[in-house]
């Protein structure tokens, strides 16, 4: 039986779609595999553009080993800061000395999520976009790693292509360095305002701290910065960094890093910024210079990137002390000179807010100098005047303070010196708080202290005011040393068969034209008093000139030339003539404190010296110097020479022309000489205790008198004193040690072969004398007389 199969039943046709339900749904089929073509390229074109532009990325490897430019700075030798020198105030700080609280700022701000990502905050970039749409704060999605690539390697124009370096660089930090390698590189290299680069820097720049001593609310004022530098400065922006500061303390409580107690407390604290004025806490503008120019002679314009600390032998304490005592000094004599004037005048209008503008604006060109400040006299009389200064403060001067200006408060003082509305004056703050009217000098001055054992420089200031005049007057000032030369010609003297005791005619003496070879002269005392015989001794302490001259005269001038050079004098500057007796020659104030460093020493020759090491910026020693010792040095005098020569400037400073010195100090071991040169135009002091001299000058950089009555005595003095107070502080008062060679006779000294023959008895006593720069003749010696008899024959010759 046949069966059939059975047929297939053909589907029923699939209903057709409706032709305008069609047609769209192809042209989006259309559109979709345009879009994905497109997309396609667009990936193979990055990705072309990619493996074009990464090859020619900037090689990173060297971020390896951080190295910015570092400034060369300058210590003291116990660390303290003296100056800097370079385009970018930086301390490159390792990311373990950088506190927590500083990196928790900043990555509280900048990239909280700094060590999540790889580079780019996806996330971030998200949030940022949907706050910038949501028009909230504006929020900015680059990380820390994307700003070190932008910072070190790009500029900061805003393009596509920029951008993409950015990015590929951004990926490439992330692929060579750690997380705390890039934060280390952002917080020393970001650019924080007033040349701090760093927030090490930043912190010494702002609030006058070293980095490690900030607080939570400094943190984040410091925080804030990297933004916008200027428009959050907290010096010239004082709201809108508050502004910022206090944004910082939410989102750095917001992310966990501080507490709401801190919080608050942090919002609280007080900001106490670092004064313009105290940009150099220690005055040793000189000294720094000095130290960068012999740092720049070796290491040339590398000096000012290479990060290298130099060391320098300067005491802080004592340099302070050095830089306060000489402006002192000045200011002292300053008073006493006739009022020269205001230093200008402007006019002041009605309006309180105009006037206020005006002062500002006059006193922007008239900046402070130190203590003595500048001010706009408001109202002016006799008995007062009302000046302001340019933070508003009014300034009241009555009484003793306005003598100084008294001459430009009279009714017919000339219009120029005249003190009224509008004039540009200087005061100073007395001991007592009050004010006085003051004017900046036009005189000079010079200190430099050292260590006579070795040459180190503990002290130096090389004039009144570094910015106002850069001329080193201690290195650079050539100058007459006056009296305060005359140790050394009798030094010349005791080689000679002179003692202590030797009695010198101080009697006039006139050299003709026939003998000088051009004008006459007649040298004479300081005082215009002759007093007869008396012992070398008297005639050293008391400064006597024809004393001097007849010493001279006995050694004779070239001999005497020939021994100066010793001390380290340049020969060819002391002319071999009489006048050398008077310090008729040229010095600096350097040669005289090593010249009299010999006398402290026991006779050996320094050489004075800076600086004591040079590291690089890791604290490596590049240079180390190492003095000889004192014995070491090359012997320029016998240290009987040098102890008979202490005795006799010791007598200066007990009852000479110093006798001050030992007076007010009230220890025994202080030796020196005044010196005041012809006309008063130098005023001196040389000295020294054991274990430091010193010296100090004031004149005119134009030569000229100082003053009828002004001495070395009376003008440089009070100056060395006032140093010695601090730098002999605690000191011990040094026994001085007999040498070999010198025996005490009736309370003096001689040298061994002299106490039998007395050495030169005496000088000038003769009938005649010669009246020419030759030696005179031999003097026969005589056995010294008892301190009586000696006394009673100079009394015979007194009358």
């Amino acid at each position: 039986m046949t069966t059939t199969p059975p047929t297939k039943k053909s589907p029923p046709p699939s209903p057709r779609l409706p032709r305008w339900v069609r047609w769209p749904l192809l042209a989006l089929a259309w559109l979709l595999g345009l879009a994905a073509a497109g997309a396609a390229v667009a990936v193979l074109a990055v990705a072309l553009g990619l493996a074009v532009a990464y090859p020619n990325l900037p090689d990173i490897s060297e971020l390896a080993d951080y190295r910015p430019k570092l400034p060369l700075r300058v210590y003291s030798t116990e660390g303290a800061l003296l100056g800097e020198f370079g385009e970018e105030r930086r301390n490159l700080t390792p990311i373990e000395d950088i506190p927590p609280v500083m990196t928790n700022a900043v990555l509280a701000i900048e990239d909280s999520r700094f060590f999540q990502h790889g580079g780019v905050d996806y996330k971030g970039v998200l949030r940022a976009a949907l706050a910038n749409l949501g028009r909230v704060k504006s929020q900015g999605a680059s990380t820390i790693t994307m700003q070190v690539a932008r910072n070190v390697y790009l500029s900061s124009e805003k393009t596509f292509t920029r951008k993409i370096y950015e990015i590929l660089l951004t990926f490439k930090l992330e692929h060579l360095l750690s997380k705390n390698q890039i934060l280390e590189i952002y917080m020393n290299q970001i650019y924080l305002g007033n040349r701090a680069y760093g927030f090490a820097a930043a912190a010494e720049t702002y609030f006058g701290k070293p980095l490690k001593s900030i607080s939570i609310a400094e943190a984040a004022m410091l925080a804030g910065l990297p933004k916008a530098p200027s428009a959050y400065n907290p010096i010239s922006n004082p709201k809108r960094a508050r502004v910022r500061q206090l944004y910082i303390i939410e989102r750095m409580q917001e992310n966990g890093f501080i507490t709401a107690q801190e919080a608050t407390e942090a919002k609280a604290e007080p900001i106490r910024l670092r004064s313009p004025s105290d940009n150099t806490r220690i005055h040793a503008e000189y000294v720094a210079e000095m130290a960068r120019q012999l740092i720049f002679a070796q290491y040339g314009n590398e000096a000012y990137t290479r990060g290298l600390n130099v060391y320098t032998t300067l005491n802080a304490g004592e340099q302070e002390a050095a830089y306060l005592a000489l402006r002192k000094g000045i200011m002292d004599y300053e008073r006493r000179q006739h009022y020269r004037g205001p230093e200008r005048f402007v006019d002041l209008p009605t309006s309180a807010a105009e006037a206020e503008d005006a002062i500002d604006d006059a006193l922007a060109g008239h900046p402070d100098n130190g203590n003595v400040l500048a001010a706009v006299v408001l109202e002016a009389s006799p008995r007062k005047i009302v000046a302001a200064r340019a933070d508003g403060e009014k300034l009241e001067i009555t009484g003793d303070g306005l003598k100084p200006a008294q001459s430009g408060l009279s009714d017919k003082a000339p219009p120029n010196i005249r003190v009224r509305r509008g004039a540009v004056i200087r005061v100073v703050q007395t001991p007592k708080k009050t004010w006085e009217i003051t004017q900046l000098p036009e005189v000079e001055g010079a200190f430099v202290a050292i260590d006579p054992r070795s040459g180190a420089i503990r002290a130096l200031v090389g004039g009144f005011d570094f910015d106002k005049n850069k001329f080193n007057h201690v290195t650079q000032a050539w100058r007459q040393p006056g009296s305060a030369f005359k140790p050394f010609i009798y030094s010349a003297a005791l080689e000679k068969g002179f003692t202590p005791a030797t009695v010198i005619n101080d009697a006039p003496l006139f050299f003709s034209a026939g003998v000088t070879g051009g004008q006459p002269w007649e040298p004479k005392n300081y005082d215009g008093k002759y007093d007869g015989p008396m012992t070398m001794r008297a005639g050293l302490a008391r400064s006597k000139n024809l004393v001097s001259i007849r010493v001279l005269q006995a050694v004779g001038p070239k001999v005497a030339q020939q021994w100066v050079a010793r001390f380290g004098f340049d020969a060819e500057k002391h002319p071999a003539y009489l006048p050398m007796a008077l310090g008729a020659g040229s010095v600096t104030p350097m040669q005289m404190v090593a010249g009299f460093s010999v006398f402290a020493n026991g006779g050996y020759r320094v050489n004075p010296y800076l600086i004591t090491r040079v590291t690089d910026h890791k604290g490596r020693i590049l240079s180390n110097v190492q003095p000889p010792a004192t014995a070491d040095n090359p012997r320029a005098i016998d240290a009987r020479n040098a102890f008979v020569m202490n005795s006799l400037l010791q007598e200066v400073t007990r009852s000479g022309t110093a006798a001050r010195a030992q007076a007010t100090l009230k220890r025994p071991d202080l030796y020196g000489k005044t010196g005041t040169t012809n006309d008063a135009v130098d005023a001196w002091f040389a000295g020294f205790q054991p274990t430091i001299a010193a010296v100090s000058w004031i004149g005119y950089d134009t030569p000229r008198n100082l003053g009828s009555r002004e001495t070395g005595g009376g003008l440089s003095l009070p100056i060395w004193i006032s140093f010695m107070e601090k730098a002999l502080k605690g000191v011990p008062v040094a026994e001085p040690t007999v040498p070999a060679g010198v025996t005490n006779v009736s309370g003096e000294w001689y040298y061994d072969e002299y106490v039998r023959t007395g050495g030169v008895s005496s000088v000038g006593l003769e009938a005649s004398m010669p009246s020419s720069g030759e030696s005179p003749p031999a003097l026969a010696p005589t056995a010294p007389p008892p301190a009586e008899e000696r006394n009673r024959i100079l009394d015979l010759f007194r009358n």
